[in-house]
């Protein structure tokens, strides 16, 4: 069975970090390409960042510049380094996976929990 599971979350004061971590079992990480979603109070989820099996990073373009994902294949974990952070960066972010680097961006097949990242300004 798939899991993702997420952690890193937290409350921080605007202009400040986060890292959120990922970690998958092993028989998916190999073969899937990964993302971040997050989903706002009373917004529809919306696609972050995501990297393709082959190491090709996308981004939404309000966190251009101030976000980057990263993948770490010993530990299985993929990584949202997240910079100079925003109120408007609010909202609860899942990690996701799919053997497909197109699905990854649309409808991807497993999803983690979600971990809460609240900005304050």
């Amino acid at each position: 069975q798939v899991q993702l599971v997420e952690s890193g979350g937290g409350l921080v004061q605007a202009e400040g970090s986060l890292r959120l971590s990922c970690t998958t079992s092993g028989s998916i990480f190999a073969v899937a390409a990964m993302g971040w979603y997050r989903q706002a109070p009373g917004k529809q989820r919306e696609l972050v960042a995501t990297i393709s099996t082959g190491g090709i990073t996308n981004y939404t373009d309000s966190v251009k510049g101030r976000f980057t994902i990263s993948s770490d294949n010993a530990k299985n974990t993929v990584y949202l380094q997240m910079n100079n952070l925003k109120p408007e960066d609010t909202a609860v972010y899942y990690c996701a996976a799919d053997p497909s680097n197109s699905a990854i961006r649309t409808s991807p097949d497993y999803w983690g929990q979600g971990t809460q990242v609240t900005v304050s300004s």
